[in-house]
Order: structure tokens, then sequence, then C-alpha cells
């Protein structure tokens, strides 16, 4: 039995197959009107945290209201979301 429970998230795939991912954080920048996901692909669980493979997606809301989750084309905001991510990790992960 898996010693840590967390929640996750099911997204389709480019081919609309279910894929599973582990919820790590949202977060919404100071600087920015949006809201943000990180997920972790699950077949990174048994490394630590400094390993895992990220997914960062903005969430957006459909016409009826729903969120949505959008890749992020634009490099800067991409990268000023990672940074963002970085940061809150090294404030929970200290040392890692």
């Amino acid at each position: 039995m898996d010693e840590f429970m967390y929640e996750t998230v099911e997204l389709l795939d480019e081919n609309n197959n279910p894929v599973t991912f582990r919820y790590v954080m949202s977060l919404t920048l100071d600087n920015r009107d949006s809201e943000y996901i990180v997920l972790s692909t699950l077949d990174s669980e048994n490394r630590g945290p400094e390993e895992d493979e990220l997914v960062i997606l903005r969430v957006e809301q459909d016409e009826n209201g729903d969120d949505v989750y959008v890749g992020i084309e634009d490099e800067d905001e991409l990268n000023e979301v990672f940074e963002a991510v970085t940061e809150l990790y090294d404030e929970l992960y200290p040392g890692s």
C-alpha cells in the first residue's frame, strides 16, 4: 500500500487516451492574471522532488465556466511560471 496519498488528474492525450498525473500544486503569479496547475507523471512517484517530471498548464474556463487546462506556448510565460514553481519547491524541500 502507498505510504502517501495524493490527488490525481486524468487528462486526454493527443490520441484521446486517458493519462493520469499526480497533482503537485496550483499557483497564481502576482504579475499575471492567470492560474496555473502543476502535475507530475505517475512514473516519477518513486523519485525525489528534484527529479520529478513536471507538466505546467494554464487554467482557463470554457463557455460553461468549467476549468480547462491549456499548454503554455509562450516561452517567457513558461519560464516565469517554472521559476515560481522552483522557488516553491525550494521552500517545501530545503536542501534538495
